[in-house]
């Protein structure tokens, strides 16, 4: 990626990545996004499915909890937070799921974190914390993921841009080809991708050759 202006291919500042294995050698400076809110999601799917034996139902307490808890804590009113710990209480006994949602303001605090020093401590201690014993299993992987990538993770304060618009058309992509089974031929992958991700400008369309 060159940076405006400098035409120079060689002057990489930053660059949008994911945390997949063929990508560990990006440049120095790139920056990672957590999906925090997707660990805490699996936090509360294990535990639904330990207490009740079954994917969540309308009637569950945390089937009930799942959009309260990915929304961020200022916005709960007085209400709206008195529903979530009252249906925490009934679903969550050992606090796994509240334990988690607790990890995910804190990763909110970091990326709204302007400083980056205090960022960066702000992290290292969010890290030290994830991966003790008495933690949940997902979040010790989070607390090795953000120890394996943790430089990458600290330089979102540098440009304060990540890979998460990459992983939204990512995403999007993936989605369309498990709605559609699968295709078997690219181009008609390729326009269904362009007409689910937006209006795409069809006079220059034939002219874009994918290599």
């Amino acid at each position: 990626m060159t940076p405006a202006g400098t035409g120079n291919p060689g002057a990489v500042t930053r660059a949008l990545c994911d945390l997949r294995p063929s990508h560990s050698r990006r440049p120095p400076t790139c920056a990672l996004a957590i999906d925090y809110k997707r660990k805490l999601d699996a936090v509360r799917r294990r535990v639904q499915n330990e207490q009740l034996g079954h994917r969540g139902r309308k009637d569950d307490p945390l089937y009930r909890a799942r959009r309260v808890l990915l929304r961020g804590e200022e916005r709960l009113d007085e209400k709206a937070a008195a529903r979530l710990a009252s249906l925490l209480a009934l679903g969550d006994p050992d606090g796994e799921v509240a334990i988690a949602y607790r990890i995910k303001e804190r990763l909110r605090d970091f990326y709204n974190t302007y400083d980056p020093a205090e960022a960066r401590a702000m992290l290292e201690e969010l890290q030290r914390h994830c991966v003790k014993r008495a933690m949940p299993p997902e979040v010790q992987k989070l607390g090795r993921t953000i120890r394996q990538w943790f430089d990458k993770i600290c330089n979102f304060h540098m440009a304060r841009v990540s890979n998460g618009p990459t992983e939204s058309l990512n995403n999007l992509i993936k989605r369309i080809k498990r709605i559609g089974f699968g295709f078997r031929n690219f181009k008609n992958y390729r326009i269904r991708a362009l007409l689910y991700a937006g209006k795409p400008n069809w006079r220059v369309l034939g002219s874009i050759v994918v290599q």
